[in-house]
């Protein structure tokens, strides 16, 4: 039997974070993790897929842009799957080890295995050695999510993927299914058209992420998305398949008619769905919902006040960085310090050509949430002499702000680097940063983040770099 102050049951963004946070905090402290250490995220998840996403986008650029700049590649560019997939994978074990160290160096004791409640102060821990025993004053679950399966269409991984399987290709495939046309499928439907693979998404809504970003946002990706080949089928529903001698037959239902569609490979990525199922969770009485998720408070503390669930097992958004602030908070809690969660804004980030991020609201939220009177205005990035030099033009800043206040609301950034730059507007927004209060502050030049500046200025209603319509009831920044 091996005891301790705190167990952290996953290694992943927010398991490893909450060990280390626990261990520096002065606690004796484990994690129990069933796979790699880092979880999804770093293994088949975030980092993988960037990487990929990565050098796709290079391979691109040199196909299409180089020549416009005067860079000739004598002949094309051959690409190594296997390669590519090993140096994907090297990532992947570089950040994974770094977990290793950071929990060695902070003394956290790794065990291996699966761990399973036998009582709410008690686990059973099965690995490769035998079973053990493992008992703590607190536990804190961060066991994550998994694919969603849909009927007709079970994993192998190899030809019927889900987003780890399509991460793992030897080969580049000719033809893809993409089931689902959210944020994951759309990442990696972009990488494997940049491969040169002939994409189709199936899509059950009449647009992409719906209700997930912005629409003008998603209008932006959708139409360089058709340009760059893939095509999508909306209001579609996947209803099987059929292997046949050279691939998949895919039934699909558009508009109460069946159409197949061939392919060499099937993606399918619906959504994910929290493991509240597993570990006997309910069995020892923690309370789980309808939808696999368990029960927290504001201190995610679960109906027994000893153990504490973070990240995607306890609810939206599913996300890692999310799961990361967990994983700190939750340790200082149980030191006792007088904490809870509080984030005004989670952002959010779509690692599609070109990205989408976004902070605070959109303005249907806004509405909802009683919000009438705003101000809302764009920023082209074909206006920002850095994109312009980078050949990344397409896309915006988007900023919503209440019209009495001037207090930002939103920001939804669609264009180059729109991961980096939406940092800037969740600190605004959690700071209750006003309009003025970033248009005024000076950004250098020449760089995407002029962005903000000018879209902050533009939804005051004088931008300097687009030629605005006075806006109603504008005023200067300095007013």
């Amino acid at each position: 039997m091996q005891n301790f102050d705190v167990v952290v049951i996953g290694s992943g963004p927010g398991g490893y974070v909450a060990a280390i946070r626990s261990a520096q905090l002065g606690f004796k402290t484990a994690v129990i993790e069933r796979e790699a250490l880092g979880g999804v995220c770093l293994n088949v998840g975030c980092i993988p897929s960037k990487a990929m996403i990565t050098a796709t986008h290079m391979l691109h650029r040199a196909q299409h842009d180089f020549k416009t700049m005067g860079l000739n590649i004598k002949g094309g560019i051959d690409v190594d799957m296997k390669t590519l997939v090993k140096w994907k994978q090297s990532v992947c074990d570089k950040m994974s080890g770094g977990v290793n160290q950071l929990l060695k160096g902070n003394t956290v004791t790794i065990l291996k295995g699966e761990a399973t409640f036998k009582t709410t102060k008690e686990l059973t821990l099965k690995s490769a050695s035998g079973t053990d025993t493992v008992t703590a004053k607190h536990f804190i679950i961060a066991t994550g999510s998994r694919p969603i399966e849909i009927p007709g269409f079970p994993f192998d991984e190899k030809d019927i993927c889900s987003s780890t399987g399509a991460l793992n290709f030897d080969e580049i495939p000719k033809r893809v299914v993409a089931i689902g046309g959210g944020y994951i499928g759309l990442e990696i439907t972009s990488y494997l058209r940049k491969l040169g693979s002939e994409v189709i998404v199936v899509e059950a809504q009449n647009s992409l992420l719906a209700g997930v970003v912005d629409p003008e946002c998603a209008q932006v990706v959708t139409r360089k998305a058709e340009k760059a080949g893939i095509q999508f089928k909306f209001g579609a529903k996947a209803k099987g398949q059929k292997k046949t001698k050279d691939g998949y037959e895919v039934t699909v239902e558009i508009n109460g008619k069946d159409e197949v569609i061939k392919c060499d490979k099937i993606l399918v990525t619906v959504g994910r769905r929290p493991n509240g199922d597993q570990a006997n969770l309910k069995g020892v009485g923690i309370a789980v919902d309808e939808r696999g998720f368990v029960k927290v408070d504001a201190q995610r503390r679960t109906n027994i006040p000893h153990i504490f669930a973070i990240g995607d097992i306890c609810g939206q958004p599913m996300l890692a960085h999310k799961a990361s602030h967990e994983g700190v908070m939750v340790p200082e809690i149980i030191s006792g310090i007088n904490r809870v969660y509080d984030a005004k804004t989670v952002p959010a980030v779509v690692f599609t050509d070109p990205e989408i991020a976004s902070a605070g609201m959109t303005e249907a939220e806004c509405k909802a949430k009683g919000f009438n009177d705003l101000l809302i205005s764009k920023f082209p990035f074909a206006a920002n002499g850095r994109a312009v030099s980078m050949m990344e033009t397409d896309g915006f800043v988007k900023m919503i702000a209440d019209k009495k206040t001037h207090v930002l609301l939103g920001v939804h950034i669609v264009g180059p680097e729109a991961s980096n730059l939406i940092s800037e507007a969740a600190l605004a927004i959690e700071m209750g940063a006003r309009l003025e209060d970033v248009a005024l502050t000076i950004h250098p030049h020449p760089t995407l983040g002029e962005t903000m500046m000018e879209a902050a200025e533009a939804t005051l209603g004088h931008a300097i770099h687009i030629i605005q319509k006075p806006l109603t009831g504008a005023k200067s920044a300095h007013a």
